[in-house]
């Protein structure tokens, strides 16, 4: 049952450039969108969307002999559960969790630890002969503390969304992941939104610029 699910999330739709689109990698462009919507209306749903997702991207990455990015769609997977329960246990007394701010220890604390990690991935993954170590590094680095801050429900991870999605577009494309280039614009497009969007309705709730949270219906 296994190799026959693998074999048909490999079996190729069609051609996109010199991109084989196959429908681990379509279903990943769709539950991607659909995520990141479902991010950008601050519901809960977007966690177990996101997990589908990263298991559809798992296929996808692991059939292009791409290593690293399969392994990062584990951790998200992990992380992706663990936001779940916040967001659905981790407000006070186990209630859901606020929409609010990031403190600014927390963000100088979260950049201060991407330039480490960018470092200490370029170089393992040098070892795993990526074809772009570096830049797969930072996009990890970023895209880790951008989880990390969704997960607590604060809106600066829009920032780091919309960093690590200026460098996965160009990469992605040099990859021949053509569609998935094309996702990932679509991406940084909500992200914007998504950054609007939340801003907004902290102001209309009257939400301090310091990291206090406020409800938000999820």
């Amino acid at each position: 049952m296994e190799a026959i699910t693998m074999d048909v999330l490999n079996h190729v739709l069609f051609h996109l450039g010199e991109d084989a689109v196959t429908w681990a990698e379509l279903l990943g462009f769709v539950t991607g969108a659909v995520c990141v919507w479902l991010c950008v209306r601050a519901t809960i749903w977007n966690f177990p969307t996101g997990i589908a997702n990263n298991i559809f991207f798992l296929v996808l990455f692991w059939n292009a002999a791409l290593y690293a990015d399969a392994s990062l769609q584990v951790v998200y997977l992990v992380l992706g559960a663990l936001g779940w329960w916040q967001w659905l246990r981790g407000g006070a007394q186990r209630s859901r969790r606020a929409m609010g701010h990031a403190a600014p220890r927390t963000l100088l604390v979260l950049v201060a630890l991407v330039v480490p990690a960018a470092w200490g991935l370029t170089v393992v993954l040098r070892q795993a002969h990526d074809i772009a170590p570096f830049w797969d590094a930072l996009t990890t680095a970023l895209s880790l503390a951008a989880q990390w801050l969704l997960n607590a429900k604060q809106v600066e991870n829009w920032y780091f969304w919309i960093a690590a999605d200026l460098v996965y577009i160009p990469l992605y494309a040099v990859k021949r992941l053509d569609l998935t280039a094309i996702v990932y614009c679509l991406f940084l497009a909500m992200c914007l939104v998504g950054l609007r969007d939340w801003q907004r309705r902290l102001r209309a709730q009257g939400a301090p610029t310091a990291p206090a949270a406020v409800a938000v219906s999820a």
